[in-house]
């Protein structure tokens, strides 16, 4: 049986399980002075067409933390959507490896930050009694399921810029993200004036492992050392790295992220038609916000669906991975339909 809780619970994607196994051959050097890591990281350094600094580490978790770390100080603050990962699922770690910067959450339609939001917290206090904003970080795809356009990035890195900010991405879903839009790499990030990515690799198809990459790699001194020093320095680099050859070659990576997010329209469409069934957002990337009856949500757990309600933005979270079936959407609409009925 398939679930829709997370996108956590998909196995390894077959191009991404070759590629491992292709990399277990014999001994090679350790830490990352290997070939498949140089290999990936060049590979990334194809896809995004500029040439950046790339580090794997272990979780999602840990990059967002140690690339926010990189860009503060203590005494500096992190700018975020009030319902962002770092915000809210991220158990104080980009406080705990900046010792200390504050995240100061703003609101925004859709999940996303606004010019207009933003510059509202940098004016909001400039004493020096007050955490000094110096990051802005935006979630691409969103908590919710929406995805910000290349215009909308662009206009929030401009006025970060123009008051001494940098600009770090959450790209857990980045592969849902540049599916749905159908945009170069570049064009949301770099170009768009992010200078920070967290590339998710676990939510699309890999055994383990997110990229950082600094666009900047001025802002990556040292950045290794906070790798080492927060045990996300992989020993045998090679099995962090070599799965990303898997789905980078090819663009594997973008043909299963496109799936999910046709698993998850399908979803959406069949949700829209069952009375008692609102969708809370627009379906933009692989996730599907839904209101349904207590009754309907307690039914579908018992007949074994597994699915989160405790998100910030409300409703029942569907989440579609890069291995959901259509039958397997089909089956969880006739139990929706079923209950409602």
């Amino acid at each position: 049986m398939q679930h829709f809780a997370s996108d956590n619970y998909a196995g390894i994607c077959p191009e991404a399980l070759q590629a491992l196994l292709a990399a277990n051959t014999g001994h090679a050097p350790a830490y990352g002075d290997d070939e498949w890591t140089r290999r990936a990281s060049d590979r990334l350094r194809e896809v995004f067409a500029t040439d950046c600094d790339v580090y794997f580490v272990f979780n999602g978790t840990a990059a967002n933390s140690l690339a926010l770390a990189s860009l503060c100080q203590s005494y500096h603050s992190v700018i975020c959507h009030e319902l962002a990962h770092v915000e809210t699922d991220e158990c104080g770690g980009p406080e705990f490896f900046s010792n200390g910067s504050k995240l100061l959450p703003a609101r925004g339609e859709g999940g996303k930050l606004t010019p207009e939001a933003v510059r509202e917290v940098i004016a909001r206090r400039s004493d020096i009694h007050y955490p000094k904003p110096r990051v802005v970080t935006l979630t691409q795809a969103t908590e919710i399921g929406t995805v910000y356009r290349p215009a909308e990035i662009a206009a929030i890195a401009e006025l970060a810029h123009a008051n001494g900010l940098r600009v770090h991405m959450d790209g857990a879903r980045f592969a849902n993200a540049i599916a749905s839009l159908g945009a170069a790499p570049a064009d949301i990030t770099w170009r768009a004036g992010v200078d920070v990515l967290c590339f998710g690799g676990t939510k699309m198809g890999l055994p383990v492992g997110e990229a950082v990459i600094f666009f900047d790699r001025k802002l990556s001194e040292d950045f290794a050392w906070r790798c080492k020093q927060a045990g996300q320095l992989a020993s045998k680099m090679r099995f962090l790295s070599a799965p990303w050859l898997g789905v980078l070659d090819g663009d594997v990576w973008l043909r299963h992220a496109a799936h999910a997010n046709a698993m998850a329209q399908r979803l959406a469409a069949g949700l829209s038609g069952i009375p008692g069934a609102r969708l809370l957002f627009p379906v933009e990337a692989n996730g599907v916000f839904v209101e349904l009856p207590p009754a309907v949500l307690e039914g579908l757990r018992a007949r074994g669906w597994r699915f989160y309600t405790f998100i910030g933005a409300g409703g029942a979270r569907f989440m579609c991975a890069w291995d959901i079936a259509p039958e397997s959407v089909d089956a969880l609409l006739a139990d929706v339909r079923a209950l409602s009925s």
